[in-house]
């Protein structure tokens, strides 16, 4: 009975190793640098601490420390910089298997800047969040708006014309977010100047933030982070 019973784990455990395999082979590694592959790796495998506070996006997440910037060190980074919402889904396992209180996204640039649709970007999205519902149902979910960029600085071309998409794309996270009943957290109009591009004084590239931009938006979300 025994060795029966240790057959049946050994072949549970090969056919779970196969089917990792040929989810990760069918992966297009073309899409992501090694840096992201790294950074999955480390997420794939760092300990749960109970009740975390997820931070998960691409760059502008990746570039923040959140715990010192919320003062709360249950907040914990999960931003891969270039990510794109096919990454998220693709590492969304290491999140919602630590089961976290609540969990801050924002995505979505780096898929425009690949001459995505907002609604293809959208649909993405909708797919995270039903995957969260489902594998981590007593998660709270914040949707943070999509953060306005700047033509001017000639950077990040790829990025920074996307303004009319960035908010097309809004639009719709916000209708999601009433649809769906979570929390959407609009911080393009909080950093957006007159013109709805974001203010020189918050980033040199037109798309990567300043130390000034991190704290408005820290304290626009502090109130949602307890």
């Amino acid at each position: 009975m025994k060795r029966l019973f240790l057959m049946a784990v050994a072949l549970i455990s090969a056919t779970g190793f196969i089917n990792s395999q040929t989810q990760t082979a069918a992966v297009d590694s073309s899409k992501f640098a090694p840096y992201w592959w790294h950074s999955k790796d480390m997420y794939d495998h760092l300990p749960d601490i109970k009740n975390e506070i997820v931070f998960l996006g691409n760059s502008i997440t990746d570039g923040a420390e959140w715990f010192e910037l919320l003062d709360n060190k249950k907040c914990i980074n999960r931003g891969i910089s270039a990510d794109i919402t096919e990454g998220i889904l693709l590492r969304l396992d290491a999140i919602t298997k630590l089961q976290p209180k609540k969990l801050f996204i924002m995505i979505g640039v780096n898929d425009l800047s690949r001459n995505m649709t907002p609604a293809e970007v959208a649909a993405n999205y909708r797919k995270i969040l039903d995957r969260v519902r489902t594998e981590s149902p007593r998660t709270k979910i914040y949707i943070q708006s999509v953060l306005p960029v700047n033509p001017a600085t000639g950077m990040a071309k790829n990025h920074t014309n996307k303004t009319p998409e960035i908010m097309e794309l809004n639009s719709m996270l916000k209708s999601m977010a009433e649809e769906l009943g979570h929390t959407y957290v609009d911080l393009f109009t909080l950093m957006a100047d007159s013109e709805n591009h974001l203010p020189r004084s918050y980033s040199i590239d037109g798309l990567h933030l300043s130390y000034k931009a991190y704290k408005v938006w820290a304290d626009a979300i502090k109130p949602y982070v307890k």
